[in-house]
């Protein structure tokens, strides 16, 4: 392991660069209020949307005769959602905090009502990625908002309200989702676009700061040509060519071609050589003096610590995604419960998510537990509620033992999100505090995206090669379209699908095992003699 001496580690109530945190003026009163009621409304709106479709997506598969391309409801989302959140939060800091957290609200409401209205599986794939685009900077800049606007010795208890928000969230989309629609996002998006305009001060975070520490700009000179100099559009366009290409191929992969196409092959190579080239370009802008800002700055990843903040992410943000949208299309498919019924039965899951969360929170914040200590606990934890998911009964009958699995698994999960969370803005320099935080919500969500795109393979690669022994390829290529095809099979041959079914799902949760196990290990290269407290 490494000797490298203790960066990331600060002393409590100072920034990395050892300014006094009373210059960031924090906001308070009303106007601290007023605005994290509106930063929760958008972020609960953009967590809702999730929330309701995946439980739904059986059900919207169904009508549009697609389920072999269904996942692609949820990972067009994710492509764009999960390639813009570093984006937003660099054009912010470039552009100002008020105009892009309006602009990207503006873009989910707009795209959300025109998900709402496609009559078409592929229009709705379409609007669901420009929805993503606007989703990724709601959700980044919620995040970048919250923790300028607070004290460090508030990130703990502000984190854990954020948990809670997304739990609701979570909790509302599946119950909600039968009685709501995506023109409902707009009223209510709205709302928190005309809270935040309100209660953001002009020039935020750098409201009221003498000139000398930070000269405002007008509106026009925003939109400057001095100002789009020092936008990163190569660092930007590999980066989207890195991510969108690399999920693209694993979610093709073992579904519409082989691992050895010649398509496989050339969009995971267009991947790597992007994410090389975007690496190599970051580290060359880092380095270079000059007007352009790099999307993502090489300092951030020349440090261990940092380097194990972003891998503990990707590998947490797998079973978190897996388990939200896989469990409910389990109880859909196997035990054929309505996107309602099995939206309540996810409740184990996340309400206690949130739960882990908060408790994360309490214990790192208040009794002053190092995080990296809690994590090594939570990923412990979380091998055993995956391991317990994976032994699923394969039956039409629920075990109550489940939902106790389920709670488990998501406790732990919870434990890691938050620490992760609230470590953060006390691993980087005040600088790159928006993009840092950014990263580790992208690097969450891209774990969840290659996390989903990994089992979605493993389990139609399990049915294809296992249903073909007694379907028919007629039938094999009817049940992998629509579940509704089980009622055309004979009861005995419907029952051994469903069992094959069962199987593939429980296969899911084997490989997020690996996932949470892994995690173990990359903790541990955050390890140091002086660890870091919040």
């Amino acid at each position: 392991m490494s000797t490298e001496p203790d960066h990331g580690t600060v002393d409590e109530g100072k920034t990395l660069d050892g300014s006094d945190p009373e210059m960031s003026n924090y906001l308070k009163g009303w106007s601290l209020y007023v605005m994290i009621i509106a930063l929760s409304l958008a972020a609960f709106l953009a967590t809702l949307e999730v929330s309701i479709v995946a439980t739904s997506l059986v059900a919207i598969s169904d009508e549009m005769q697609g389920l072999s391309r269904s996942s692609w409801i949820i990972t067009a989302y994710m492509l764009t959602y999960t390639g813009f959140l570093i984006i937003w939060a660099k054009f912010s800091d470039i552009f100002g905090r008020k105009p892009l957290v309006v602009a990207s609200i503006s873009l989910f409401i707009v795209f959300s009502a025109a998900c709402g209205g496609a009559q078409t599986l592929t229009q709705l794939i379409i609007f669901r990625a420009l929805q993503g685009i606007g989703g990724a900077g709601t959700y980044s800049l919620v995040f970048v908002i919250f923790f300028e606007a607070v004290s460090p010795e508030k990130f703990a208890p502000y984190s854990s309200l954020l948990s809670a928000n997304f739990a609701l969230a979570l909790l509302l989309g599946p119950l909600l989702g039968g009685l709501i629609n995506n023109y409902t996002t707009i009223p209510a998006g709205l709302v928190s676009i005309g809270l935040l305009l309100f209660s953001i001060p002009k020039n935020f975070p750098f409201h009221g700061l003498p000139s000398s520490a930070h000269k405002p700009l007008a509106f026009k000179q925003l939109f400057s040509k001095a100002q789009f100099s020092r936008v990163d559009f190569p660092g930007t366009a590999l980066l989207l060519s890195a991510t969108v290409f690399l999920v693209a191929a694993l979610e093709e992969a073992g579904s519409r071609y082989e691992w050895k196409s010649p398509f496989i092959v050339a969009v995971l190579a267009i991947s790597l050589v992007s994410w090389a080239l975007f690496l190599a370009w970051s580290r060359r802008t880092t380095r270079t003096e000059g007007a352009q800002e790099p999307v993502f700055p090489w300092r951030l990843v020349q440090n261990r610590v940092r380097i194990g903040l972003l891998g503990n992410m990707f590998l947490t943000g797998a079973p978190f995604t897996v388990a939200v949208i896989q469990i409910p299309l389990r109880f859909q498919a196997v035990n054929g419960l309505s996107p309602l019924q099995s939206g309540i039965r996810l409740l184990p899951f996340a309400i206690l998510s949130p739960i882990g969360s908060g408790i994360a929170a309490g214990v790192t914040g208040k009794m002053k537990i190092p995080p990296v200590h809690v994590m090594l606990v939570g990923s412990a934890v979380q091998i055993v509620g995956f391991t317990l998911l994976s032994f699923s009964s394969t039956t039409s009958n629920i075990s109550n033992a489940q939902y106790g699995y389920e709670a488990i698994a998501g406790f732990a999960v919870g434990i890691n999100i938050a620490c992760l969370i609230v470590m953060t803005p006390f691993l980087v320099e005040e600088r790159d505090k928006s993009v840092a935080m950014s990263a580790v919500i992208q690097f969450r969500t891209m774990g969840g995206a290659i996390g989903l795109a990994i089992v979605t393979n493993v389990f139609n690669s399990y049915l294809k090669s296992h249903l073909a022994a007694f379907l028919s390829p007629t039938q094999l290529s009817d049940v992998l379209q629509t579940t509704q095809a089980f009622a055309s099979l004979p009861s005995d041959v419907a029952e051994l699908t469903k069992i094959v079914f069962a199987r593939g799902y429980n296969l899911q949760m084997r490989v997020m095992i690996g996932f949470c196990a892994a995690q173990i290990p990359i903790t541990l290269t955050m390890w140091q003699k002086k660890q870091v407290l919040v």
